[in-house]
């Protein structure tokens, strides 16, 4: 992490427990170099043993990233740089519209028979990323589900709890796969309006696609941690935990290169 993305980030961080009167005992090392560890291996794949000498021990990293997962910091975090990142970019901090789609990744070998299942139209064996993310392309929420479970059945799940965290979303962009009684149930619950971008079929070769290539970017940037090309987290709330660094690795350099431009 450079130094301007440290000054970037550094006052939106979660607070410690013990700094709020909570109890416990500080923290034995930097969030700084805790932070640096787990972008190190979310970028390059490494294995959580395989962690190098440079940053804390693995177990203490990791031990880290199992509280950061379960106590809902990594998602706090990532809530306070996009509503920055959107400040610095002249936009309200929270969105009025997103778009939402999914993708299928292979599965290693240590997830289990319970967590994963085979994508009939990508011809997948794994899971299935969904995603939901603001017109700047900034994640909103992420579900990790086996890839065998349909988008609508995924996504009515995931835009309620979406439409619960974000209150001024009115509008979500999705490609055809999510037709049907989906478009009536997200209006009438959720007060959604869910609007269907389609592929013209006179259309032959590439084509960019309204809205939709804002999502379909989102996942070029995940395609480029290594750690994310294929899923090796025996859980699925480790999985959608990657998901969470990996956007704040993206985040803060966006932020960092925001306050530069306009320094």
């Amino acid at each position: 992490m450079s130094d301007a993305e440290w000054a970037a980030v550094r006052p939106l961080l979660p607070t410690p427990g013990w700094l709020r009167g909570r109890g416990g005992q500080p923290e034995a090392y930097c969030h700084r170099a805790m932070l640096d560890a787990i972008r190190y291996l979310v970028d390059n794949g490494a294995k959580w043993r395989a962690m190098p000498a440079d940053f804390p021990p693995w177990d203490r990293v990791y031990a880290f990233f199992r509280r950061w997962r379960d106590h809902g910091l990594v998602r706090e975090f990532r809530d306070r740089l996009r509503r920055r990142v959107r400040e610095q970019a002249g936009r309200d901090p929270e969105p009025s519209a997103g778009v939402i789609d999914s993708q299928s990744v292979k599965a290693d070998a240590v997830v289990g028979a319970d967590s994963r299942g085979f994508d009939g139209g990508k011809l997948i064996n794994g899971r299935k990323r969904h995603v939901v993310v603001d017109t700047l392309g900034l994640l909103l929420a992420v579900m990790v589900t086996a890839a065998d479970v349909g988008d609508r059945a995924a996504a009515q799940a995931l835009l309620t709890q979406v439409a619960a965290a974000h209150h001024l979303l009115a509008l979500v962009w999705a490609d055809g796969g999510y037709t049907g009684s989906l478009v009536e149930h997200s209006l009438t619950f959720l007060a959604l309006v869910l609007t269907i971008v389609k592929r013209s079929d006179d259309t032959r070769g590439f084509v960019v696609l309204p809205k939709r290539w804002i999502v379909e970017r989102f996942f070029a940037h995940l395609m480029r941690r290594r750690r994310l090309v294929r899923d090796f987290e025996r859980s699925t709330s480790s999985a959608e935990a990657m998901v969470y660094w990996s956007m704040t690795m993206i985040m803060a350099r966006r932020l960092a290169r925001l306050r530069r431009s306009r320094a």
